[in-house]
């Protein structure tokens, strides 16, 4: 359950504009949420055919943070598993949704899904693994279930 009112997006181009402008590093940094995460990793899994989601998007990310002024380090910025399994919920999440259906109803059904949680990543681990700097630094498998 989440204390945040999620945001869901309006349109596809508002989908497309979040993820290429992490990709160009032109998104403000107030635009870059939760919501936006999911949708730009929605985005890229499904869509950006010429990048590959699990070895791009972790320098995508990185670059991004440093663009507006972040740090990726051992306690900010940039986390690997949780990339990894936000990575693995969109590609089940598509997994399950009807062929050609519009992008922007795709990433607002994740966002009001389990799998959209911002604490979904603790169904599969322990907090202290999550956000551990091993974690943080490079995927690290599920300790209570497994990913989907």
């Amino acid at each position: 359950m989440t204390d945040h009112e999620i945001r869901l997006f309006e349109t596809d181009a508002a989908v497309v504009h979040v993820g290429d402008g992490l990709i160009a590093c032109t998104l403000p940094r107030p635009e870059w949420t939760h919501e936006a995460h999911l949708a730009a990793c929605l985005h890229i899994v499904r869509d950006r055919t010429d990048l590959r989601p699990e070895t791009d998007l972790p320098g995508i990310i990185r670059r991004y943070n440093e663009s507006v002024g972040g740090v990726n380090d051992d306690h900010q910025g940039y986390h690997e598993t949780i990339t990894q399994a936000f990575i693995a919920a969109a590609r089940a999440h598509l997994a399950e949704r009807p062929s050609g259906e519009r992008l922007v109803d795709s990433v607002n059904a994740l966002l009001v899904s389990p799998r959209g949680a911002r604490d979904w990543p603790l169904h599969h681990y322990s907090r202290d693994l999550l956000f551990s700097v091993t974690a943080r630094r490079g995927f690290v498998p599920p300790d209570l279930k497994p990913l989907p």
